[in-house]
């Protein structure tokens, strides 16, 4: 079975194709719409009683979601961010963070879901990621994500808890940041000598690189227009969605099956690019990925 732990919460965003207040928004969110699709997915995340019902509806839309790990924090609020996309959307700024219930104690991963095999640490701090992963024992993979943040003010919890996962995700401004070198190959494999056993870097519209110690892979980003790309929040996280449900659903590991995956996640975050929050993901359907895909192999030629 398939878990994301990460974060629930309410975005505002500004971009070149609009501007949205309000919508769907977190890392474990994105996650799990997009995981749905492909295999059932359950989500542990926090989130205030100022939460918007809509919000709760939109995840409950998703079938494939098992929401028993959400709780609701009495008197909390909701994790609030907001954020605006210049012209080259790879640039973004941010405008507000709101944690909210985020500086409070993390959810407590219900019983029923610590036989989890599957197991992936959405982007949250460090320490945080540490002891959600603790409550996983009978794991056979833990994949976490990350971001330039916690390699600027919790390094050290961050290289602590790679020593204990098997792969991490990470844009390659982040890998390059994180082992101090220029080349995104070589910063993969610095990153494995730091414990896991496979770096999966992000590169956008550029794709992706897997940086594994059974070899190297690269796979391309599902081509899209300009004018096709609306908003690129929560692209990374769908990706891994995608990436860890189609894992999952093999229930194998190797260097092939994780390849394999990474086309997956491709096509997931193709979806969430198109519109703004969830609408895209909620769009999606198995006929609909399976033609995605199916280009997309064409494309990229992909066996």
């Amino acid at each position: 079975m398939l878990i994301v732990t990460g974060t629930i919460g309410v975005d505002t965003i500004h971009a070149p194709t609009g501007s949205a207040e309000g919508v769907m928004g977190g890392s474990a969110a994105y996650f799990a719409a997009a995981a749905s699709h492909l295999a059932p997915t359950r989500l542990v995340g926090l989130v205030g009683e100022d939460w918007p019902q809509e919000h709760r509806d939109v995840l409950q839309s998703f079938d494939g979601i098992d929401f028993d790990g959400v709780e609701v924090r009495a008197g909390g609020a909701t994790f609030k961010w907001g954020g605006r996309y210049f012209d080259d959307m790879n640039q973004r700024e941010t405008l507000f963070t709101e944690l909210g219930v985020l500086q409070d104690t993390p959810p407590t991963v219900p019983e029923g879901f610590r036989d989890s095999r599957y197991v992936f640490l959405a982007n949250s701090h460090p320490a945080v990621q540490a002891n959600l992963l603790a409550q996983f024992p009978d794991r056979a993979i833990a994949v976490c994500d990350t971001m330039d943040l916690w390699i600027n003010i919790a390094q050290d919890d961050l290289i602590a808890l790679l020593k204990q996962v098997d792969g991490v995700v990470l844009n390659d401004q982040e890998a390059m940041q994180l082992v101090e070198t220029r080349n995104v190959v070589d910063a993969g494999r610095k990153i494995l000598e730091l414990g896991p056993t496979f770096a999966v870097i992000k590169k956008g519209e550029h794709g992706a690189v897997l940086v594994h110690r059974d070899g190297v892979a690269v796979v391309p980003a599902f081509p899209a227009d300009h004018a096709s790309v609306v908003d690129p929040t929560g692209a990374g996280d769908s990706f891994g969605g995608g990436m860890m449900a189609h894992l999952a659903r093999l229930d194998r590991t190797d260097f092939e099956a994780i390849q394999e995956s990474l086309a997956w996640g491709t096509i997931m975050a193709s979806f969430t690019i198109g519109s703004f929050g969830l609408t895209g993901l909620q769009e999606a359907d198995e006929t609909r990925i399976q033609e995605r895909m199916d280009r997309y192999r064409s494309m990229a030629r992909i066996g």
